[in-house]
């Protein structure tokens, strides 16, 4: 039951979406930007009411930042166990923000912040009952019509992972040494996605990555045409999804100098290529392997489009690093994760929309109220425009 008076009542008007938001890791700075991110959303009157939010996470690091912050909590609370059952027996209150408190073992999290199990195990557990709330019949009240996920730990999913060895719990991590490192692979497990990509966004920019969480010394091996084709397919669908109706993709080389004519490379010529060549002839209008250090120069973007004539509505990087140095350079604080190739179950075309700030746990400044917001609320605020464009 609720732990807040008054908050009682039905679902809400069927036509406000509903944002399931993880807050991340409870010892990071996932609590204090969800809460200073939340707190205008929570204000707005009803008929002001952009969309409704269900917090998975636990109250109390979220109330400790809302104290550090200076701001009075602005949500209902619900205890929240998952169980086969809960989702029928659950009155979700008609309050715009409500927390769905998941128990964390006290004894078990740590005095300071860090990587620990316990913070792995429950940071897990938030982001995996809102991809349960996404997957609910979206004539559900509990349904997610987006799911916005704070940040985690892969050392803390890691450790939570090994200590799941041998219990009941090991089957929700993976095996041990083939466990989820991230949100991207959780969700594509989770929603059967074979075709999925990470999405950055800003205000200035559009970056997706050919390959992900990987050492550097196995991104040559896995650049193939298929990936790269894979990844331009889904870069031109993610951009229309975001309203740009005929995109314009480049993509990087993967070695200095795209390869210099196979002097520096062969992977360029080999693979990047006829990958481009492939997706052209399939009606993208794909451009590249181009250098990366020039390529990112024409892909500045002013209102949603390219600033120079011959510029990009979005890049194809082929590793983390190429893709997200620049990214976050031109914006540090505004830039939004975007999980592409996602799908709601049993349709092949409604995509699922998850979006994350573009930044990490940050457990060294986490607890001291030092975390700027602006990535959550960018995150927000575009998963928010995605379900009005029905993307």
């Amino acid at each position: 039951m609720t732990r807040e008076s008054g908050q009682h009542g039905g679902h809400g008007p069927a036509r406000t979406p509903l944002v399931a938001v993880s807050m991340g890791d409870p010892l990071g700075i996932g609590p204090e930007v969800v809460v200073k991110a939340l707190e205008t959303y929570a204000l707005a009157a009803d008929d002001d009411r952009l969309a409704r939010f269900v917090i998975l996470g636990n109250e109390r690091p979220l109330r400790g930042a809302a104290e550090r912050a200076g701001v009075a909590p602005f949500w209902a609370t619900l205890d929240f166990a998952p169980s086969p059952h809960a989702w029928d027996a659950l009155p979700l209150p008609e309050a715009s923000v409500v927390l769905l408190d998941h128990p964390l073992d006290e004894r078990a999290v740590p005095s300071a912040p860090g990587p620990s199990a316990e913070g792995g195990r429950a940071s897990f557990v938030y982001v995996d009952t809102a991809i349960r709330m996404a997957q609910l019949p979206r004539a559900h009240p509990l349904h997610a019509d987006a799911i916005v996920t704070a940040p985690i730990s892969k050392t803390s999913w890691d450790l939570s992972r090994r200590a799941a060895a041998g219990t009941e719990d090991e089957a929700a991590y993976g095996p041990i040494g083939r466990g989820f490192p991230g949100h991207t692979e959780l969700l594509a497990e989770r929603f059967k996605s074979d075709r999925c990509a990470m999405l950055f966004v800003s205000p200035t920019m559009r970056v997706m990555l050919a390959t992900i969480h990987v050492p550097l010394t196995r991104v040559p091996a896995m650049i193939t045409r298929e990936l790269v084709l894979e990844k331009i397919e889904l870069a031109a669908e993610a951009c229309k999804r975001l309203g740009v109706e005929s995109p314009r993709i480049g993509v990087c080389g993967l070695d200095p100098h795209a390869g210099e004519g196979g002097l520096l490379g062969e992977e360029d010529e080999r693979e990047i290529a006829p990958a481009v060549a492939s997706a052209r002839g399939r009606g993208i209008d794909a451009h590249g392997p181009m250098p990366a250090d020039t390529l990112f120069g024409r892909a500045v973007l002013e209102n949603g489009r390219p600033v120079q004539p011959d510029g990009f509505d979005c890049l194809v990087a082929m590793y983390h690093d190429q893709g997200l140095i620049p990214m976050k350079l031109a914006e540090p604080h505004a830039s939004v994760n975007v999980t592409v190739g996602l799908h709601a179950p049993g349709s092949a075309h409604r995509g699922v929309i998850r979006t994350s700030p573009a930044h990490g746990t940050a457990f060294d400044i986490a607890g001291r109220n030092l975390a700027s917001e602006r990535s959550m609320q960018s995150a927000i605020s575009l998963a928010l425009e995605m379900v009005r464009r029905g993307a």
